[in-house]
């Protein structure tokens, strides 16, 4: 069974940075795409951010050139770098393995999802 623990986000004001990270258990973590989602209040849940098992990465247009996504395979562990946050980036923060590419509807190998880490962009 796939778990996926989120941790790392706070509150934080416009231009600052966070360092999310996430810790998975229950697959062989080197073998998986992994992605970072966000969903904000009322709005759907997206997938901003992903890495191959080679270190390809992509994003979604609107946190590109700020966020960096990482992974360290020794640690079966998934990073969400945050730069230059806006307001708008306000969300929970998940992870997960995508099966849908930036765009797309949300499609995760694993029916369950974490629970999150809120990030809050304020002055």
């Amino acid at each position: 069974q796939v778990q996926l623990v989120e941790s790392g986000g706070g509150l934080v004001q416009p231009g600052g940075s966070l360092k999310l990270s996430c810790a998975v258990s229950g697959v062989i973590f080197s073998r998986e795409t992994m992605g970072w989602y966000r969903q904000a209040p009322g709005k759907q849940r997206e997938l901003v951010a992903r890495i191959g098992t080679a270190g390809s990465t992509g994003y979604v247009d609107s946190v590109k050139g700020r966020f960096t996504i990482s992974r360290d395979n020794a640690k079966n562990t998934v990073y969400l770098q945050m730069n230059s946050l806006k307001p708008e980036d306000t969300a929970v923060y998940y992870c997960n393995i995508p099966l849908s590419e930036i765009g797309g509807p949300v499609q995760i190998l694993f029916g369950s999802w974490g629970q999150g880490t809120q990030v809050t962009v304020s002055s």
